[in-house]
């Protein structure tokens, strides 16, 4: 699985990972427009895109307007050469995918004023060099269209999951932050209803409609806290994986905190066992998925112990077995 766009994709795309599902979670960092999580995905399937135009130093570093700030280098060349690299590695993963998990984080994009484009992110670059548009549904529509036909083109079996970013944007108002979520939805509703093998996961409306409260909302007042996100997770994890997942998610919930277990006393006996019988249900889980990372962390461990202290025998006493019989002392014996 692929997740791309806002940063709840990062949530989602970790939780897969941590669950051992074979997934590339946000490889050009965070993608808040849909137009240009579809340039991207677009570009990774082998469309032709010239990269240069878009290079500024900013950041105290060189930029791309088309990918988020974590990726930059020092020269023009060494992230031209950064962002090639970016785009193999994910058309190679794209071809052997199952599924595109795409998040719209917002309807508000940034078109360069230079050369008319839509632009991922401006860098902290003046304002005044972008136009700050509302995108429409029937474009957002054509865009995702599109790349869901050049996409399965190169690989048939390719799913989508589309999603709704449940993280307010209040730069934009309240108010406007409606308006945009409301065009995303919009928009996410007739690609389901139209495209095949595309579907809807309501992530907005389980924190809006269902969660509906300010408690489930971090500090920021923006985005989801620890608990919200594990319950949209458990709902995903329903909708999209079968029974025998469900299973695994519980066994692999056991062992990862058995590996997180720091005991009071390492060099007991009773460590050991624990350790060993973790070693045990890594082994088993091996036939699943790849669990050697950990088979080799828990081995460390073990080896890390010092040798099991053998007790040493207690003494026992010789028996004499002569028979003897004891008298007593006199009653009558004379004092000295």
């Amino acid at each position: 699985m692929l997740t791309i766009g806002s940063c709840f994709s990062d949530v989602l795309g970790n939780r897969l990972s941590n669950y051992k599902v074979r997934s590339l979670a946000n490889p050009f960092g965070t993608v808040f427009n849909p137009l240009s999580a579809c340039k991207l995905l677009r570009a990774a399937a082998g469309e032709e895109t010239d990269w240069q135009q878009h290079l500024v130093p900013a950041r105290g570093r060189w930029q791309s307007y088309d990918l988020h700030a974590t990726v930059g280098s020092d020269s023009p060349v060494e992230l031209l050469q950064h962002i090639q690299e970016l785009m193999q590695r994910t058309g190679q993963f794209l071809e052997t995918a199952d599924v595109v998990v795409l998040t719209l984080g917002t309807a508000y994009a940034y078109r360069l004023r230079e050369t008319q484009e839509i632009v991922s992110n401006c860098h902290k670059v003046p304002a005044d060099q972008f136009e700050k548009e509302l995108l429409t549904p029937d474009e957002i529509i054509n865009a995702i269209a599109e790349t869901h036909a050049l996409l399965r083109r190169r690989n048939p079996k390719l799913r989508f999951v589309l999603t709704v970013s449940p993280v307010r944007h209040i730069k934009d108002t309240l108010p406007l932050n409606a308006v945009s979520k409301s065009i995303l939805r919009v928009a996410c509703h007739y690609l389901s209803e139209l495209l095949p093998d595309v579907t809807y996961f309501p992530a907005y409306e389980l924190l809006m409609d269902d969660l509906r409260d300010y408690r489930f909302y971090a500090a920021d007042m923006i985005h989801p806290t620890a608990v919200a996100e594990e319950y949209v997770w458990e709902r995903f994890s329903r909708e999209y994986f079968d029974s025998n997942f469900g299973r695994f998610l519980k066994e692999w919930d056991a062992v990862r905190q058995a590996m997180a277990h720091r005991p009071l006393y390492p060099a007991s006996p009773e460590h050991r066992q624990f350790l060993e019988a973790t070693l045990t249900r890594l082994q088993r889980l091996g036939n699943q998925v790849d669990v050697r990372p950990e088979i080799r962390e828990v081995q460390k461990q073990l080896h890390s112990l010092p040798a099991p202290i053998k007790p040493h025998p207690i003494a026992v006493p010789e028996v004499d077995e002569e028979e003897r019989i004891d008298i007593g002392e006199a009653e009558n014996a004379p004092s000295v």
